[in-house]
């Protein structure tokens, strides 16, 4: 996990009484901390949020012990939050069906390629997928979340029968949620190698192209239980993908013509 941890914020989902009880999500840590935990402080609307940082297997840990199931990120790092190094997409469909999901999870990352944009997968640990495209940080926040929603705009008008940007659930009509509101200022979304509080524990993991394409990985294929195997079998598929970085200045272009 610490690679794709390390220097973004992160908001704790925290269940002290165990995934059965209710929790809660924590975002500012202004007590009871160690005083070699790093944190940053995000300005807000009359405040300040003191959000903690990993930088290390000492400080996960620490993250992790104080009852974390899930650890939500943002899509930028310090020392400068307000220029991402990731767009994130999010497909979450209305039933717990993995075909349609996987169609337009393929659908969506072709044309992400023909805007010039490689994409890469993983599990969002409930029922969709999270697509994301690796950033060289030279777009600020405001920017790279207009370009992912008018992604989305223009992935939904080619199939508004089975996609919708709807956010209220009871408009979506059964249709796949297109969710690029990850990508705006102190949003976030589920870790890469997170558990997600659901029953059976599963994760939200890295997978690749060719497996999602030879229908090998579902949503819900990865828990804690196989991590481990799944490790140790491949590795971290997401290892080389910062190194994948691209700007937006010409897949924007691209896009303005497109739609």
């Amino acid at each position: 996990m610490l690679p794709h941890l390390t220097g973004r914020p992160i908001t704790m989902e925290r269940y002290p009484a165990g995934i059965d009880k209710k929790g809660f999500w924590q975002k500012s840590v202004e007590k009871g901390f160690p005083s070699w935990l790093e944190r940053v402080d995000v300005p807000k609307k009359d405040g300040v949020v003191h959000h903690p940082i990993v930088t290390d297997a000492r400080s996960l840990m620490w993250v992790v012990n104080q009852n974390t199931i899930t650890q939500h990120v943002w899509v930028s790092r310090v020392p400068d939050l307000y220029y991402p190094d990731l767009c994130v997409f999010d497909l979450d469909p209305a039933k717990d069906d993995p075909a349609p999901v996987r169609v337009a999870a393929i659908g969506l990352r072709d044309l992400l390629e023909k805007l010039g944009l490689p994409s890469w997968i993983k599990t969002s640990g409930s029922k969709g997928y999270h697509l994301v495209v690796p950033l060289d940080r030279k777009a600020n926040m405001g920017e790279v979340e207009r370009f992912a929603h008018q992604v989305g705009r223009l992935f939904v008008s080619h199939a508004p029968q089975h996609l919708t940007q709807e956010f209220n659930k009871v408009d979506r009509k059964g249709r796949i949620y297109v969710d690029t509101g990850r990508n705006g200022y102190s949003a976030t979304f589920a870790a890469a190698y997170t558990v997600r509080a659901k029953p059976g524990a599963p994760v939200s993991a890295p997978c690749t192209w060719q497996e999602i394409e030879d229908g090998l990985v579902d949503p819900g294929t990865f828990t804690v239980r196989n991590m481990a195997a799944r490790i140790k079998k491949t590795g971290d598929v997401w290892a080389d993908l910062l190194r994948s970085r691209r700007s937006l200045k010409g897949p924007a272009e691209k896009l303005k013509r497109l739609l």
